[in-house]
C-alpha cells in the first residue's frame, strides 16, 4: 500500500484549513474511537488532545484527584469520606465550624461526628476557621494602568489589601508560632506566603518561605501550595527562571494544579524549556522536562518519547504523549464527513476506468476551495485506507460493476500532498509507522495492559484487523476503563473488517451489538427547557459504526439503505433523483425485512403523510420534466391522498419544531396550481407576485386549462394539448406554444421552477443550481452529506424548444411566431448556461497571468454562445425585428435589446 506521509507538525493546520464554515469545531471532526480518558492517573486529563479549548475539558471535574482534600482526609483519620471531607474544607459555613469550637454544633455532618471531634483535632479545625475567614480575600489587587479607560469589574471585589495588613500578619505568626502539629504549622506558613503575594510584598513572601515553610521538613500538600505562592512571587520580583523551576516544581508533583502551574511557568520558547531540562537532576524530573517540550512542541513526538521510555517505560505522562499522537492520526484518519471531487481546480484526478459503469451516472466535477481542500484529501484518504480491498480481490457485488478496488484503491484519484497545496516534508517518515514501531517495543517493557490497547488501535488503523483483535485477546486486565476499550475495539475490528453485509449478519448485529445502533430515550424533566446545541453530540463510536454499513450498503449497490443510515426519507424532498428515490422505495416496499432493518434503517422512513403518494409525486414530477404527461398523470392518480411537502416550522407556543401547515389556498407540492403556468414572462422576477412577473395566454379554446390545478388535474391538460398539437391548425399551434411555455416556466429560469423540483416556492438554493443539476452523482461513498449537496436530473431544454418549432412550423401569425422565437431563444439561452457550468475556467488565482487567461476563456465562452446559442436570437433580428412584439421585448428584456443592437 503506498504511504502517506503525514507530519504531526501541521496538524494543526487541520484546525484552520478544515473549516468549511466559520462554526467548525475541530473536536466535532472526528469519531471519538479511541479513549484518551483511560490514562490511570487523572491529573494528566487537561494535557490531553483538544483544539477547541487550551487544555482538554472532556472529563468530570471530580475526576482529577484533589491531594490537598487527600491530605486533610488522612489527618482526620479517615473518619470523614473523601466527599464529606471536601465539604468541610471547601463549603461548610465557618460559623458551623464556630459553633463546633463552641460545643454546640448544629451542622448535620458535625453532629454525626460527635462532640470529641473538636478536641481530637482542634488545631485542624482552628486552622481551618482562620483559611475561611481569609479565602474571600486570598487574591491579589488590581493595579490599575495609567492608560485605563474603562471600569474594571474586579475593582469592586474584595482582594488582600482590604485587610489589615500588620495584624493579619501577626495573628497568622502568633497561629503559626502556636501550632505544635508540623502539617498545620506549615499551612499557616503557606497562609503567610500567599497573603504576603496578594498584597505585592514580594520580598515579604519570598521570605516567609524561608522562614516559615522551608524549614519544616515536609514535602507534601501544604509545602505545594506554598511553593506555587514563591514562584508567584518570584515572577513579581522579575526572577523568572526561578519562578519557572518552582512552578515546574509544582507542576511535576501536585495533581490538582498541573493545568494552573502549566500556564503559570508562561515559558515563551523552547530555549525555556531546555533549562528547566538543564537543572533536572532526577530521573523524575528530566522525564517531566522532557513531556513538557513534548507537549509544547508537538512536531514529531516520537523523539522524546524514546527519551522518557529510556527513563521509564512504564511513566505515566509517556502514555498521555502516546495517546495524544493516538488522537492525532484518529482525526487524520477518522473524520465525520468526507466528499470527493475530480474538479480541476483541486487536486483530485478521476481516471476513465472509474466510471466506466453503464447503469451509474458519472461523479459530479463539483468545485472545492483550494484552502479546504486539505481537509477532504484527508477524508477521502480515510475510506481508502479503511475500506480498500486487495488489488487481487475483485467483489462480485460491487456496485453496478465497479469493484472496491476502483472506487476505493485506485491512487490516481487519492489526493496526495503536493507543495503547491499542502505542507509536505519528503524527510518525514510516516508517522502511523514510527508510532506503532515505539508502541509495539514499550508493550514488551511496560507492566501496563495500555500499551497493547495501543497497539492494537494502530494497527486496527492500519486495516490489519486480525492482528488487531489477536493482540485484544491475549489482554489479561481488570481495568474496567481499559476493559470497556478491548469491547469496543473487538467490535470495531468485527464489522470494519466484513466485506459485505448480508441478512446473517444484520441478525449477528442485533444480537451482539444492539447497544451500537439502537437509540436510548433520554428522559427530560417536564420542567427543563430545551437549549439549542448548535453542535450535537460529540461523534461516536455509534455514528463511526452507522457509517461504516452506510458505506458497505452503498458499496453492494442498495443504494437505499445506504441512504437510511444517514438520513431521513423526508430528506429526499431536497434532492428528488429518480435512482435514489426508487431504491429507497424498493427497500420501503421489501417484504420479510430483518430485525436490523426493521428497527436501525426503517426507523428514518418517517412521517411524510401517505408514503406512497409521496413517491407518487416525486415520479410525476420527474415525469413533467420529461415531457411524459401520460406516465404523470397516471402518478398523480395515485398521489391523491399527499398531504403536502413534509417541512416544518417552528412553534414558538410548543418550543419546538412542528409540521408545517398549509392554508387551504396554498402551494403544497401538489394542489393550487395558477394557469399562469402556461403563460410568459412580463419581465425576470422571482420575487415579484405571480401576477406582476407573469402573462396569461389565452386559454379561451381550452376549458379544461382551469385558473387553479392540482397536479393531477394539470398533467391531464397536458395530455388534452399534446393531443390538440398533433393536428395543423392554428389552435394546435397554441397547444404546442402552451406546452413549451409550461416546459420552460417549470425549468430552471423559470418562475414556476419549483413545481416538478419538490419545492414551495421558487426562492434560490441548491436546486437552482446549473452545476448542481450536472447530470452526475455526487454521492461516491455514502449519502451521509446528503443535504450539503444538490443532485436533480438537469432540465432537457430541447423538449421546450421542440414543442415551440411544432408552434413555429404550423402557426402563420407573424406576432405570435416573433413571441415563440423569444420564448425558444430563452430556452436555448438555458442550454448556454447548462455548457458554461460544464466548462468552467480552472485557472487558478495564483496564477501570475490569472486575469489575462480568464479574460481569454471568458472571450472563448461568449464566441461559443454567439455561435451555437443565440439561433433564435438571430432569426427574430434578422425576420421579425418590425413586429410589436419584438418591440415590446426590447423594452422589457435587456439582454434581447443589447443583441437587437
Amino acid at each position: 500500500m503506498k504511504k502517506y506521509i503525514l507530519s504531526l507538525a501541521v496538524l494543526a493546520l487541520f484546525y484552520t484549513k478544515s473549516e468549511a464554515c466559520a462554526w467548525s469545531d475541530p473536536d466535532y471532526e472526528y469519531f471519538n474511537l479511541f479513549t484518551q480518558s483511560i490514562i490511570k492517573d487523572k491529573s494528566y486529563l487537561p494535557f490531553l488532545h483538544s483544539y477547541s479549548t487550551r487544555f482538554y475539558t472532556d472529563f468530570k471535574p471530580n475526576q482529577i484527584p484533589d491531594e490537598n482534600i487527600d491530605a486533610w482526609k488522612k489527618f482526620f483519620n479517615n473518619q470523614l469520606t473523601f466527599a464529606e471531607t471536601d465539604y468541610l474544607v471547601n463549603k461548610m459555613n465557618i460559623n458551623d465550624l464556630n459553633a463546633l469550637k463552641k460545643g454546640s454544633p448544629t451542622n448535620q455532618l458535625l453532629t454525626k461526628l460527635g462532640s470529641g471531634f473538636y478536641q481530637k483535632y482542634h488545631e485542624g479545625i482552628d486552622y481551618l476557621i482562620e483559611a475561611k475567614y481569609l479565602e474571600p480575600y486570598m487574591r491579589i489587587n488590581y493595579v490599575e494602568s495609567p492608560n485605563s479607560f474603562y471600569y474594571n469589574e474586579t475593582q469592586a471585589e474584595k482582594n488582600a489589601t482590604n485587610l489589615d495588613y500588620n495584624k493579619t500578619i501577626s495573628a497568622l505568626t502568633s497561629l503559626y508560632n502556636t501550632a505544635k502539629n508540623p502539617e498545620i504549622k506549615q499551612r499557616y506558613g503557606y497562609q503567610l506566603v500567599r497573603f504576603n503575594h496578594y498584597t505585592r510584598n514580594y520580598d515579604a513572601a519570598a521570605q516567609a518561605f524561608k522562614t516559615y515553610v522551608a524549614p519544616i521538613k515536609l514535602k507534601g500538600t501544604p509545602y505545594i501550595m506554598a511553593l506555587d505562592q514563591l514562584a508567584g512571587a518570584q515572577r513579581g520580583l522579575g526572577l523568572n527562571s526561578e519562578a519557572n523551576w518552582n512552578f515546574f516544581q509544582v507542576f511535576k508533583d501536585s495533581k490538582s494544579r498541573k493545568e494552573s502551574a502549566f500556564v503559570s511557568m508562561k515559558l515563551s520558547d523552547t530555549a525555556s524549556f531546555n533549562n528547566i531540562l538543564k537543572r533536572a537532576n532526577t530521573d523524575d524530573e528530566k522525564n517531566m522536562a522532557y513531556f513538557l517540550l513534548g507537549y509544547e512542541d508537538f512536531n514529531n513526538p516520537i523523539p522524546i518519547m524514546e527519551k522518557m521510555f529510556e527513563i521509564n517505560p512504564d511513566s505515566e505522562i509517556l502514555k498521555v504523549m502516546a495517546v495524544r499522537s493516538i488522537n492525532e492520526l484518529e482525526r487524520n484518519y477518522l473524520p465525520i464527513y468526507y466528499y470527493s471531487s475530480n474538479d480541476n481546480n483541486a487536486t483530485v484526478q478521476t481516471t476513465n476506468n472509474v466510471n466506466k459503469t453503464t447503469d451509474q451516472p458519472e461523479t459530479e466535477a463539483t468545485e472545492v476551495k483550494k484552502e479546504e481542500f486539505s481537509f477532504w484529501q484527508k477524508i477521502v484518504r480515510f475510506f481508502k485506507n479503511l475500506f480498500g480491498s486487495s488489488k487481487d480481490k475483485k467483489s462480485t457485488e460491487s456496485k453496478a460493476g465497479q469493484d472496491d478496488d476502483e472506487l476505493l484503491n485506485n491512487p490516481d484519484r487519492i489526493p496526495v500532498f503536493t507543495k503547491n497545496n499542502y505542507w509536505y516534508d519528503e524527510k518525514s517518515k510516516d508517522f502511523l509507522d514510527d508510532l506503532e514501531k515505539f508502541t509495539d517495543k514499550t508493550k514488551e517493557k511496560s507492566k501496563d495492559e495500555y500499551w497493547q490497547i495501543a497497539d492494537a488501535y494502530l494497527k486496527f488503523l492500519k486495516k490489519d484487523y486480525k492482528a488487531s483483535t489477536e493482540i485484544l485477546n491475549d489482554i489479561k486486565t481488570t481495568n474496567p476503563e481499559y476493559l470497556e476499550e478491548i469491547k469496543r475495539m473487538k467490535i470495531l475490528n468485527d464489522i470494519v473488517s466484513r466485506p459485505k453485509i448480508d441478512a446473517e449478519y444484520e441478525d449477528h448485529l442485533m444480537k451482539d451489538y444492539a447497544e451500537y445502533f439502537t437509540e436510548k430515550e433520554v428522559k427530560k424533566d417536564s420542567t427543563e427547557t430545551t437549549d439549542y446545541d448548535y453542535y450535537g453530540e460529540v461523534p461516536s463510536t455509534k455514528d463511526f459504526l452507522k457509517d461504516v454499513l452506510a458505506n458497505r450498503y452503498f458499496l453492494q449497490g442498495e443504494d437505499g439503505k445506504s441512504y437510511l443510515m444517514n438520513n431521513k426519507l423526508s430528506d429526499l424532498q431536497y434532492n428528488p433523483n429518480s435512482s435514489l428515490v426508487k431504491s429507497v422505495e424498493d427497500f420501503y416496499r421489501k417484504p420479510n425485512k430483518t430485525q436490523f432493518e426493521q428497527q436501525i434503517i426503517a426507523k428514518n422512513i418517517n412521517d411524510v403523510g401517505s408514503i406512497d403518494a409521496f413517491f407518487a409525486v416525486i415520479y410525476g414530477d420527474r415525469a413533467m420534466r420529461q415531457a411524459d404527461f401520460e406516465k404523470a398523470k397516471s402518478y398523480y392518480q395515485k398521489a391523491q391522498g399527499f398531504s403536502g411537502i413534509p417541512r416544518s416550522e417552528w412553534n414558538y407556543d410548543a418550543k419546538k419544531q412542528t409540521p408545517l401547515q398549509y392554508p387551504a389556498n396554498v402551494y403544497n407540492g401538489f394542489n393550487n396550481i395558477s394557469d399562469l403556468v402556461f403563460g410568459h414572462n412580463v419581465w425576470e422576477s422571482y420575487q415579484s407576485a405571480p401576477d406582476e412577473s407573469m402573462e396569461k395566454e389565452d386559454y379561451s379554446q381550452f376549458p379544461f386549462i382551469k385558473p387553479t390545478m392540482n397536479k393531477m388535474e394539470l398533467a391531464d391538460a397536458l395530455v388534452q394539448l399534446q393531443k390538440i398539437g398533433t393536428t395543423k391548425n392554428e389552435k394546435s399551434a397554441t397547444a404546442n406554444r402552451l406546452i413549451g411555455n409550461l416546459l420552460y416556466n417549470t425549468s430552471i429560469l423559470g418562475y414556476y421552477r419549483q413545481l416538478f423540483v419538490m419545492d414551495i416556492d421558487n426562492t434560490n438554493g441548491g436546486k437552482y443550481d446549473f452545476r448542481s443539476t450536472n447530470k452526475q452523482n455526487p454521492y461516491q461513498y455514502y449519502y451521509k452529506n446528503f443535504l450539503d449537496r444538490s443532485y436533480i436530473e438537469p432540465d432537457n431544454f430541447d423538449l421546450a424548444i421542440n414543442y415551440y418549432k411544432k408552434a413555429l412550423d404550423i402557426s402563420s401569425d407573424k406576432e405570435q411566431k416573433a413571441r415563440i422565437l423569444f420564448q425558444m431563444a430563452s430556452a436555448e439561452q438555458g442550454k448556454y448556461y447548462q455548457y458554461e457550468a460544464q466548462n468552467p475556467s480552472n485557472i487558478d488565482y495564483s496564477d501570475p497571468k490569472w486575469s489575462e487567461k480568464t479574460d481569454a476563456h471568458q472571450k472563448q465562452l461568449d464566441q461559443i454562445k454567439n455561435q451555437k446559442y443565440r439561433t433564435y436570437f438571430a432569426l427574430l433580428k434578422t425576420q421579425y425585428a418590425n413586429t410589436e412584439t419584438a418591440k415590446n421585448l426590447m423594452g422589457s428584456c435587456s439582454y434581447f435589446s443589447y443583441f437587437m443592437k
